[in-house]
């Protein structure tokens, strides 16, 4: 699909963090029960990474068997931050997905508008499509991957990753929301902070792009 409009400064992003029992999904069995998510943080910023208030986060009570089923590595992680002792406690699926609706709708109303982001956010894409598929339909299709600019920048320029900021936010779902918009904003002042160009630049560029690529495409 060819459908980009340009962005004005309303236009906002929804960022997204889960915490889940691991990272099966759709190929629940018996024997192996798919992974399921304890804890889901939200916030949201305008275009240029504002956040527009201090987002939410919703702790979720798993089944036994996802509970259960929880490797070593992730029952240790998740002992370590301290969400497994909160999980007894947790809101029920369907109400934790009713509050992250509600969130989100109240600043972006109208559906299909925001993209979703964070880290290989399409992992939790694809948990949130099967537990909270309202949340799902509400958000566009498209994404923004901070992974996908740090495995670029790890490879063009590994002095501007080795000098990323260091991550603290010890696996907690709305840290790592937060953590994934400073990443960015990172990228974005080292990176992205183009000299003004002119109509003739750019238009040279696009051609030399195009004629570059055009065996490949014809």
């Amino acid at each position: 699909m060819n459908d980009i409009n340009p962005v004005g400064s309303d236009r906002h992003i929804v960022w997204l963090d889960c915490e889940m029992t691991g990272l099966r999904i759709n190929g629940d069995t018996a024997e192996k029960p798919d992974d399921e998510i304890i804890e889901i943080g939200v916030i949201i910023t305008d275009a240029f990474l504002n956040p527009v208030d201090s987002g939410m986060t919703v702790v979720i009570k798993p089944s036994a068997a996802a509970i259960e089923h929880m490797n070593s590595f992730v029952r240790s992680m998740h002992t370590s931050s301290g969400l497994l002792a909160a999980l007894s406690g947790g809101m029920a699926l369907a109400d934790a997905e009713s509050a992250v609706l509600d969130y989100i709708t109240q600043h972006v109303p109208q559906p299909k508008t925001a993209p979703i982001a964070g880290n290989t956010i399409m992992m939790d894409r694809v948990f949130i499509s099967k537990y909270m598929p309202k949340v799902d339909e509400h958000l566009h299709y498209r994404s923004i991957d901070v992974s996908a600019i740090k495995e670029i920048t790890m490879r063009w320029f590994p002095d501007v990753f080795s000098a990323m900021p260091v991550k603290t936010g010890n696996h907690r779902a709305l840290a790592d929301a937060v953590e994934s918009i400073r990443e960015l904003e990172y990228y974005r002042n080292i990176l992205f902070r183009m000299a003004p160009k002119t109509p003739e630049e750019l238009s040279a560029a696009s051609e030399d792009a195009t004629k570059k690529w055009s065996s490949y495409l014809s």
